[in-house]
């Protein structure tokens, strides 16, 4: 478990919507003995007058704020305002200043458990964006994906504040509500999810056995107790047979650096480069596999919402152990930052980008991510917005809404006989016939009790894995190559 104490070098993502930070690499790393102050400063700019003169400057702006300003100013609030004007000065989303609650939640979170909605956001260009929703918690299960962008919370704009003022607006207690408004790239109009917030204790890793010796374990994030779940799945399917292996990544934000090289280390072959580190000095740093390789094959599954610890195993695997990469591009996070606390001295803490990491053949994957061997695509109905429940789609509309509900029926097998948001009479018949099926008043209307019966069977379709398409490929890819094996 980490402590306050120990300064955490860490790779983010961002802050999740349940206050998750996702990629952390821990080990104690120092920057001066002191808090935030002039020893620390100087040890930084290697100028001792320089940060005496830096120093003078910041305590006579909050001197004539506090002495001049028309009304009382908490010194805490200015303190705390200069260092996030800091931290946004950078012009880097991950890094940030945390204060007191925010760090706690944050080492809450590496412990693999939290408060919240569970959709990890990063703040980009004033916006704060969806890296992915984690698999099985309130956010999945409302319909966010990776790439939207959250404008408001329960009628708060999100738009220019900073990542922790946001998250702050996203939390809330157990049982309350979220009503979160977001952009999506290709919808002219803001959607709206109401999320019910709740404790999320993930389970990290769970695993199962597909006919014909194929195992699948799925990682959903690298939290501290990840590895050693992962390597008693693996010895439990090898100990059934195990022949072949899918490693699912998808949607996993990130997690802890040392758990992600010890479970790479079960396939990468001794000696072998898992991840490069390379600092401003462009000085870099290997971490060598100290394992062994596996004699059966392994593919591994990713899509947008892979980030950060995810495309660290996905690079480690695909260049240093001959794994197959199936799905989509990964998210493309490939910085890497240090976190303070111990320094900071009142239980805030400071987290700043110091270096970039590279897969094990020097490929900075950072905005662009890692591209798959073979790219897989989720059926259309993957990707359906939620409908609007305040307003009824009916015959003779024409809107984004009335396109999504065609693609949720086409999705279900009620065929409209189109998909561009007009609402024919064939598309009513094929409401009516939903309907019927669902036992609702065969209206051929979509009001709110309709649209949300939609979703919960769509949902449903897409929790079959039978229409799983880059779970089936993965699989397929596997018995291809213990075929293949087995001819030799």
């Amino acid at each position: 478990m980490l402590k306050k104490s120990t300064a955490v070098l860490l790779m983010v993502i961002g802050l999740l919507g349940g206050s998750l930070l996702t990629f952390a690499y821990t080990g104690t790393t120092t920057v001066g003995n002191s808090a935030l102050g002039e020893g620390l400063l100087a040890s930084v700019t290697g100028s001792s007058s320089a940060s005496r003169s830096d120093i003078r400057k910041i305590e006579t702006a909050m001197d004539l704020i506090q002495g001049q300003y028309y009304q009382d100013v908490d010194r805490t609030k200015l303190v705390d305002g200069a260092i996030n004007g800091m931290m946004e000065s950078l012009g880097d989303p991950y890094s940030s200043y945390m204060g007191k609650e925010t760090a706690q939640q944050f080492e809450q979170s590496i412990e693999g458990s939290f408060t919240g909605i569970g959709a990890e956001v990063a703040a980009e260009n004033g916006k704060v964006v969806v890296v992915t929703p984690i698999k099985g918690s309130p956010a999945e299960k409302a319909g966010l994906r990776s790439k939207d962008i959250i404008l408001s919370v329960n009628g708060e704009s999100l738009d220019g504040l900073d990542l922790n003022k946001a998250v702050s607006k996203i939390r809330g207690p157990k049982g309350s509500q979220a009503k979160v408004k977001i952009q999506r790239s290709g919808s002219p109009d803001p959607l709206e999810y109401t999320i019910t917030r709740d404790n999320i204790d993930m389970e990290t890793v769970t695993a199962h056995m597909e006919s014909g010796g194929v195992g699948v374990i799925t990682i959903t994030q690298f939290s501290l107790n990840t590895a050693e779940r992962f390597k008693a799945e693996l010895a439990k399917l090898e100990k059934q047979g195990l022949k072949g292996l899918v490693i699912d990544v998808r949607n996993n934000p990130g997690g802890v650096l040392s758990v992600v090289i010890d479970i790479a280390q079960q396939f990468v072959p001794s000696g072998k480069t898992i991840v490069q580190v390379e600092d401003k000095n462009q000085k870099r740093e290997e971490e060598k596999s100290k394992g062994s390789s596996k004699n059966y094959p392994v593919t591994l599954l990713m899509n947008k919402g892979s980030a950060s610890a995810s495309e660290i195993l996905a690079g480690a695997l695909q260049q240093s152990a001959g794994a197959v990469l199936i799905g989509e591009n990964s998210f493309g996070k490939g910085t890497v930052q240090t976190s303070y606390d111990k320094q900071m001295g009142d239980g805030s803490l400071l987290k700043i980008t110091i270096a970039k990491w590279l897969t094990p053949n020097g490929t900075w994957i950072h905005k662009k991510g890692i591209k798959p061997d073979i790219a897989v695509e989720q059926p259309e109905y993957f990707t359906a917005a939620p409908l609007n429940k305040e307003k009824s789609l009916k015959y003779n509309m024409n809107s984004s809404d009335v396109k999504n509900a065609q693609i949720i029926l086409q999705g279900l097998g009620y065929n409209p006989g189109r998909e561009d948001g007009y609402f024919d009479k064939a598309t009513e018949s094929s409401v009516i016939a939903f309907q019927k099926q669902a036992k609702l008043t065969a209206s051929g209307i979509i009001d709110a009790k309709t649209a949300a019966a939609m979703e919960a069977k769509l949902i449903e379709k897409i929790r079959d894995p039978k229409n799983d398409n880059q779970l089936k490929q993965g699989i397929e890819e596997i018995r291809k190559e213990m075929k293949t094996s087995a001819t030799k």
